[in-house]
């Protein structure tokens, strides 16, 4: 049988897991080939450590598969453990004390930083002895090419699909008489649609319905730059900001300007600092950008008729949004064979369908995406049944999706920027012309490291 166990206890497990925990700090192991089989006979049991998300929604389906996972591998026993609050920065220090998990979930930037201090195994060698090129083909390539630092490190293999669309509240559009978002839309349909629902800042209401909203944080902006075609790293150099050129700044002025000049997009005060996923299904949204791990949450609470399309296409290409989440293994673990067995049950068909049926998320593979429409529509008969729910799957199946563009010292990086994005969107006090400065103190912070590592 799985365990369930807070991060407290299981790392005062007598005797066994705790003093294995530490032991990995002394005997660091870096895989060459894999070993260990299923079913290898064996006297010995591999402990493992597996952490994931922190809700009770997914500490069940862990503990579910964990038993199939058991019986398929009876030397590899597995104690799951929730992600800690504060994730990013609490592993930080688990890494540095050599007590993290030996596998775990992470996504977003600060999955690659991980990588990038030098706490994930590389993959590689497991993937070319036992994944096939149809396996790999199976993932969206944007997706799996970002879990891979410069150096070809592949520090993760996908977890599940997590793709950005444009939900819309079928209720006010038909009350305001304005035609249903469609799949052709750029963003010039865009903001036209929202200016229907633009309202007086002046006079702010619970009851004020904005015509859009999107989640101040770096890939849901990182989108929108991509559709006007600029970037926030240079992909030749990941050292080079191109925050400041033309394109990003334009793609960033559209964003503030729908905020603070039609005053129809909504900022995070504006619905009292709501996600944006409950100002939608609460009404107070038009339409909203979010993604398909945002789908059951809706469909369960909303109270109206929802649709959802396509992300509207930008002035230089489309694009939508993909998330990073993936599975790691870390890379001082005591058992690295038995580490990428779990790592392969995780990343499976059975897993991922698991998953899909838990909470609808979306699966990593293009393979299971017609199972998963199913498996909506079946638990949200009326809800989900005319929603076009192969709109979040068209970056993946028609290959426009885009990743999190990461910087060589992506914390730096990325402190920098959110506290200029604080104070161009949710304040009002900058226009994106700040994004120069802050793209030059980016490239200074990846200079000054560079000299650093030097005089080292």
């Amino acid at each position: 049988m799985g365990a369930k166990y807070s991060r407290r206890i299981f790392l005062r497990l007598s005797g066994g897991l705790a003093g294995m925990l530490a032991l990995s700090a002394c005997t660091p192991s870096t895989p060459s080939t894999p070993s260990l089989k299923k079913g290898a006979p064996s006297t010995a049991t591999a402990q493992l450590v597996y952490q994931d998300w922190r809700t009770d929604y997914f500490s069940a389906l862990a503990q579910e598969m964990l038993e199939q996972f058991h019986a398929l591998h009876p030397n590899i026993q597995v104690f799951y453990t929730p992600d800690p609050p504060d994730l990013a920065e609490k592993m930080m220090g688990d890494f540095q004390a050599h007590s993290a998990p030996d596998v775990l979930a992470g996504c977003c930037e600060f999955f690659p930083v991980w990588a990038q201090k030098g706490f994930m195994m590389d993959l590689r060698p497991y993937v070319e002895a036992e994944l096939s090129s149809d396996d790999r083909r199976d993932w969206d390539e944007a997706q799996y090419h970002a879990l891979r630092l410069q150096d070809g490190t592949q520090f993760g293999l996908p977890k599940y699909h997590g793709a950005l669309a444009l939900y819309f509240n079928k209720d006010l559009f038909r009350g305001h008489g304005v035609p249903f978002p469609e799949k052709s839309w750029t963003h010039a349909d865009y903001q036209s649609a929202m200016a229907a629902f633009s309202r007086d800042r002046s006079a702010p209401s619970s009851e004020t319905v904005w015509g859009s909203m999107f989640d101040v944080s770096w890939d849901r902006i990182q989108v929108h730059v991509n559709g006007w075609g600029g970037r926030f790293v240079d992909p030749a150099d990941p050292t080079k900001s191109r925050m400041g050129e033309p394109e990003a700044l334009a793609a960033m002025q559209w964003l503030h300007d729908r905020i603070w000049e039609d005053h129809a997009m909504a900022s995070r005060l504006d619905v009292r600092n709501l996600s944006v996923t409950e100002a939608f299904y609460r009404g107070r949204l038009a339409m909203v950008e979010d993604g398909s791990w945002s789908l059951k949450t809706i469909l369960e609470n909303a109270d109206f008729d929802i649709g959802v399309t396509s992300f509207p296409a930008g002035p230089a290409r489309r694009v939508t949004m993909a998330t990073t989440d993936g599975f790691g293994i870390f890379k001082y673990t005591r058992y690295p064979e038995a580490a990428w067995e779990l790592l392969k049950f995780l990343i499976s068909h059975q897993y991922g369908r698991a998953m899909a049926r838990a909470h609808l998320l979306q699966p990593a593979r293009a393979s299971l995406v017609d199972e998963w429409v199913a498996t909506v529509r079946e638990q949200y008969p009326g809800k989900a049944a005319e929603m076009d729910l192969f709109a979040f799957a068209e970056g993946h199946t028609k290959g426009y999706s885009v990743t999190p563009e990461i910087f060589e010292n992506q914390e730096v990086a990325r402190n920098l920027a959110t506290a200029a994005w604080e104070q161009m969107f949710t304040l009002g006090h900058a226009t994106a012309s700040v994004m120069r400065e802050v793209s030059a103190q980016i490239d200074q912070a990846h200079e000054r490291g560079s000299e650093e590592r030097v005089d080292a």
